[in-house]
């Protein structure tokens, strides 16, 4: 398995198409797990416990009568440029309903103009997205269920913006990880905060659902923690990356909008992730739903059986499926709808032999995987927003 875990790390370096988390490898994920982490849903926090064990939580969605989301991936630049008119033809004719766009992208920038003063203290502004209500108008038009992406504790402009609110080097720079990328510091409020005002602006400018991408302490921060400096408390950093989105849902509660997470897809198959703080179950209780990238590409040899995971996308959209559910049901009333990003690029970066071109074939064999495990809902993922026609969504 160690094997494997290695040669995952490389892939995800070389994976340059994006999809929430292109830069985590497993090793990362199974280092210091915790043992409570695989199908229960205790906590070593006693407010969390107290919780579970009294069930004053009642999870209740706030678009109970939306229809099985089915979306595509949108960039901000994509949404001002001709590329949007075959989008949207793409969703009038088939059976595709929505689209997740970049409000607050990978670098941190929020997309629009905005004149809100708490966005503009810690975050700046791009133009991508020149006229947002606008954009949410077409949107309507053509019946589409729009969802906002918003990056999270991966955020350079605010990092830059904001030293204090990150994670510092002995030599007073801002730390950086491998692909250049800063994050912001999970432990701070005022970070909470922030990225709620960006996901309540967008609940209202009409977003229906916010969803949160890279809520994680960054890639093997385990290793990195004593040499940097920044502001921490006691709590555990698996707790603290579910107090937020346990935050992030009350404070979105009265909007009357959906919260959902990004999650690493191996999430479903491995032990809670404390080096980074991620918990698949304790996340997966406090959001509507859940979205583990189940990108084929993204497994190496051995997962699911497969040699070669790209070259058998029914197989392991399937595996992957059945270890969610088995994670996901001892949440019983708490468990979120399951809506997986499944693959429509080609992996070229795997090698000769290890990987195979995607298109229509490719693409519903993963869908039929989730609909033979019980799976309604899914978004695809295509950096460059470009999607297969001709297949039975």
């Amino acid at each position: 398995m160690e094997i494997i875990l290695s040669i995952l790390m490389m892939l995800y370096g070389l994976m340059t198409g994006g999809g929430g988390e292109p830069n985590l490898s497993l090793d990362h994920i199974l280092t210091t797990t915790t043992a409570a982490g695989q199908h229960m849903i205790q906590s070593d926090n006693p407010g969390e416990a107290t919780e579970e064990k009294s069930n004053l939580f009642v999870k209740k969605d706030p678009l109970p009568d939306a229809p099985p989301i089915k979306g595509i991936y949108v960039t901000s630049h994509t949404t001002g440029v001709s590329r949007m008119d075959t989008l949207l033809k793409l969703l009038d004719e088939t059976e595709l309903n929505s689209m997740v766009i970049d409000i607050k992208d990978d670098y941190g920038y929020i997309t629009y103009p905005t004149d809100n003063q708490q966005l503009l203290e810690y975050g700046t502004t791009q133009k991508n997205i020149r006229d947002i209500k606008a954009l949410m108008a077409r949107l309507e038009k053509h019946k589409v269920f729009p969802i906002a992406r918003i990056v999270v504790f991966k955020d350079s402009v605010l990092a830059e913006k904001h030293p204090e609110l990150s994670f510092i080097n002995k030599d007073g720079t801002i730390w950086q990880n491998g692909r250049k990328e800063s994050f912001v510091n999970p432990y701070r409020k005022e970070v909470w905060d922030y990225n709620i005002a960006v996901a309540k602006e967008a609940a209202k400018l009409g977003f229906k659902e916010i969803q949160f991408d890279y809520v994680r302490f960054p890639e093997g921060f385990e290793h990195k923690a004593d040499n940097l400096k920044f502001h921490s408390i006691e709590e555990s950093r698996v707790d603290v990356i579910a107090g937020f989105v346990k935050y992030a849902r009350e404070q979105l509660e009265p909007l009357g909008v959906r919260v959902s997470v990004d999650i690493f897809g191996y999430a479903a198959s491995v032990p809670a992730a404390e080096g980074i703080g991620q918990d698949f179950v304790k996340i997966s209780k406090h959001v509507d739903v859940i979205s583990p990238m189940v990108y084929p590409s993204h497994y190496s040899t051995g997962w699911f059986d497969q040699k070669d995971p790209d070259k058998a996308p029914y197989a392991t959209i399937k595996g992957s499926m059945v270890d969610t559910h088995k994670k996901l049901d001892p949440l019983g009333s708490h468990k979120p709808i399951i809506r997986p990003w499944i693959q429509d690029f080609t992996a070229s970066w795997l090698g000769k032999g290890r990987y195979i071109k995607y298109g229509k074939a490719e693409v519903q064999a993963q869908i039929d995987a989730l609909r033979d495990t019980g799976i309604e809902e899914y978004l695809l993922w295509n950096a460059g927003n470009k999607y297969t026609e001709g297949v039975d969504y």
